[in-house]
């Protein structure tokens, strides 16, 4: 090769150098971000005018090497308050910050958003089924943040090993990107594209970027190591393992986990419940976070979900736990294994397949569960369809079918679920539901389903309203009204509602809800647990709802509902009320405090057979705590919870074959509840997913017979201590 050959290429070279060089810290050099695509066209999607933004905002989007590339410049000028308010990990709060949201595969099934605050904090989340977000996911990737006196800027760089992408073609990978911007103050989401997730169709609507088909392998080991005292049973645990996660290229990825400690060291919320149906909690354990978009299949039932992660490790400690994602050209897979220890310890898996097409895509999970000790397994396949035949049109399928073996028992059923919106001119918007779950329909070994023997319609009309005045305290109001019936699948009519509800948006960036449902006579067939059916009249709820965010050093959150029920139906009203404040001592140290006061006149609680007790309830839900940022590493949080709920009978009942109550004179007593949790949290962050934890928890719950009154119970709850331990957690992810 000759010299002035040679001088030639590394001049072609040395641009292309620069293009990939790009240093994120903050600070929006337009040498680092030449060849990147520049984004000006801000328009407002909060309110959903499609207007320009308020503020002038620009975004570079840049492919390289390391990860796709990110920054914003947001012009602030002085006249306009900036959010200076230090946030957490995984913040809610309405502070000035920026997203970027990336689908890899560009096919609406699953996204990722990265969140950044102007202080500098960060929160990521898992988007699927075009609208459906999950924050328990933590991803790592880099960010910086700049300030001046014009605006802030923000650099964010995601790694390829974020996620697994199918392969591109020709060289090249077309990803779908979504990019906003909030402004504190105001509330005002300024994005591009115009997309809005209050829309069916959210993810569809990203805007296409095509970049070079860039790969990154990565092997991470993350080890830890706990200690646990039990100051209540006087003992010590001492315990270790490892997550391994390895992406040997974009499109494979191996997620496992040995001896995992899936110690709590987030606190779940408390929650006293008496009814039929099981509450859903949340998992926010690392392993199972990781990668898991790919198994979401999901119905419109309310947190319904074929594989519930929550059900792994609850009758004994995992011994292991592996996951892979992959593709095979425009196909994703996904396998999930874990293995539970002890008696009654059971084996999971599950296997799931989703295949893309121009405007629609075709899913199937098979999930398997087997307990030796019971002799039962359980065997659960779904199939997910969603269709996008035009713009306006969004639908989406799921069939779902059980099959439980145990000893000699052979019991399996169906259920289907179809729901379509449809966009109109002017904010108009039409949804339709359909569900149908069968009697012996049963996945709960590994999903999670609130209640089967359902057949569900509803019919909903939107308005979006955005145009205001600006005399008006209002930027957006969103009304619904909406018909529903439900029957189980021996033709009993649970019950028909008419629900109203209206969403408002403040120019202050407060928040509005209220929503009225009138819900006709019906009958519950779970009250009784499977003793028989209970009648109900007729009923209605409203409900009301305000927050508003910091305002100086203050914020506030107040809800307001009533309600009738019970066999009194509409001649007894019940009512809650319930306040939270929030005062900031400084932008990163805040304290708040808050109750919640429910009165009940006719709860209805199943004692034993076709025995339910008709009680009147009070109840008092206490909360406090203090947030304190210390630094970008340090973070301390205090959380305590109370309940108190005072019970006294009032009357007790039977009910005959055809659900009608009769006078019983079996004795139902008086009871009460105390239940107290409080946690003391210490989180450092070593390194990016490297955390020491320092958590002491103390709790416990009791119900006992006859009655206190809620003030002396809720004072009684802070003595219980049926735990109280302290927990050391040090974890370290090692990148090879």
């Amino acid at each position: 090769m000759t010299l002035p050959r040679l001088i030639g290429l590394l001049a072609l070279a040395l641009p292309c150098a620069a293009v990939h060089a790009v240093e994120i810290d903050g600070r929006v050099d337009p040498a680092e971000w030449q060849g990147a695509r520049h984004v000006t066209d801000f328009r407002k999607t909060q309110p959903l005018t499609g207007e320009p933004g308020s503020l002038p905002t620009e975004a570079w989007i840049l492919a390289t090497p390391d990860g796709l590339a990110i920054a914003f410049r947001n012009t602030h000028p002085a006249g306009v308050p900036r959010t200076r308010q230090r946030v957490q990990r995984d913040f809610d709060e309405q502070v000035d910050r920026v997203n970027a949201f990336i689908d890899f595969d560009g096919d609406g099934r699953t996204g990722y958003a990265f969140t950044v605050s102007s202080t500098g904090g960060i929160a990521d989340e898992v988007i699927t089924n075009e609208n459906q977000f999950n924050s328990d996911w933590d991803g790592q990737w880099r960010h910086a943040v700049g300030e001046d006196e014009q605006g802030w800027s923000v650099e964010l760089l995601i790694p390829w090993h974020t996620a697994p992408m199918r392969d591109g073609t020709d060289g090249q990978r077309t990803l779908k990107v979504f990019l906003a911007r909030v402004i504190g103050v105001t509330g005002e989401r300024m994005a591009w594209p115009s997309a809005s997730f209050e829309r069916p169709r959210f993810m569809s609507d990203f805007a296409s970027v095509t970049v070079p088909r860039y790969d990154q392998s990565l092997l991470a080991l993350t080890p830890y190591v706990s200690g646990l005292y039990d100051n209540v049973g006087r003992r010590s645990d001492f315990n270790g393992g490892a997550d391994v996660f390895w992406k040997p290229n974009g499109r494979f990825q191996l997620t496992a986990t040995v001896n995992p400690d899936f110690g709590q060291v987030e606190a779940d919320d408390l929650v006293v419940n008496f009814s039929a149906t099981e509450t859903f909690i949340s998992d926010k354990r690392p392993f199972f976070t990781e990668n898991q978009g790919i198994f979401e299949l999901t119905t419109p039932s309310d947190d319904s979900q074929q594989l519930y992660t929550r059900r792994v490790g609850s009758t004994g400690d995992i011994t292991a736990a592996l996951k892979l994602n992959g593709s095979l050209g425009k196909a994703n897979y996904g396998l999930f294994s874990a293995y539970e220890d002890g008696k009654y310890g059971r084996s999971f898996h599950a296997l799931r397949v989703v295949r893309d097409f121009e405007k629609q895509n075709l899913g199937a999970m098979l999930t398997r569960v087997e307990q030796d000790a019971t002799d039962r397994e359980t065997t659960v396949l779904g199939v997910d369809h969603n269709w996008r035949p035009t713009a306006r049109w969004n639908i989406r399928s799921r069939l779902l079918g059980s099959r439980i073996d145990q000893a000699e028992d052979r019991v399996q059923d169906l259920g289907a679920t179809v729901w379509a919106d449809y966009e109109m001119d002017d904010g108009w918007r039409q949804q339709w539901i359909a569900m149908h779950f069968g009697n012996d329909l049963q996945i709960n070994d590994f999903g999670y389903l609130s209640r089967n023997s359902t057949n569900y319609l509803h019919w909903e009309v939107r308005k979006r309203f955005t145009g205001l005045p600006d005399a008006s305290r209002y930027s957006s109001k969103d009304w619904r009204w909406r018909v529903s019936s439900s029957h189980n699948n021996h033709g009993d009519k649970l019950n028909d509602q008419f629900r109203m509800s209206r969403e408002g948006q403040l120019r202050n960036g407060s928040y509005e809800y209220a929503q009225i449902n009138v819900n006709s006579a019906g009958l519950s067939d779970l009250l009784l647990r499977g003793n028989g059916v209970v009648r109900l009249p007729a009923n209605f709820n409203t409900y009301f709802e305000f927050e508003r965010p910091r305002r100086g050093d203050w914020a506030h959150e107040t809800e307001l509902e009533t309600f009738t029920g019970g066999l009194a139906g509409n001649r007894k009203l019940g009512a809650g009320a319930g306040y939270t404040a929030t005062y900031f001592i400084s932008d990163a140290f805040s304290i708040y405090a808050g109750g919640y006061a429910l009165y009940t006149p006719d709860w209805l609680v199943w004692q034993r057979e076709d025995l339910v007790g008709g009680f009147k309830r009070r109840q008092f839900d206490l909360s406090a705590g203090l947030d304190w940022v210390i630094d970008d590493r340090h973070e301390l949080r205090v959380k305590m919870q109370a309940i108190a709920l005072d019970a006294r009978v009032q009357d007790a009942w039977r009910f005959d074959p055809q659900g009608y109550a009769l006078a019983a004179t079996d004795t139902v007593e008086d009871f009460s509840v105390r239940n107290l949790g409080f946690q003391v949290r210490y989180r450092y962050e070593l390194a990016p997913l490297s955390y020491l934890y320092v958590v002491y928890a103390r709790g416990g719950y009791e119900q006992r017979t006859g009655t206190e009154g809620v003030e002396d119970l809720l004072q009684d709850s802070f003595r219980l201590r049926d735990d109280e331990q302290l927990v050391v957690k040090l974890s370290y992810r090692f990148e090879i």
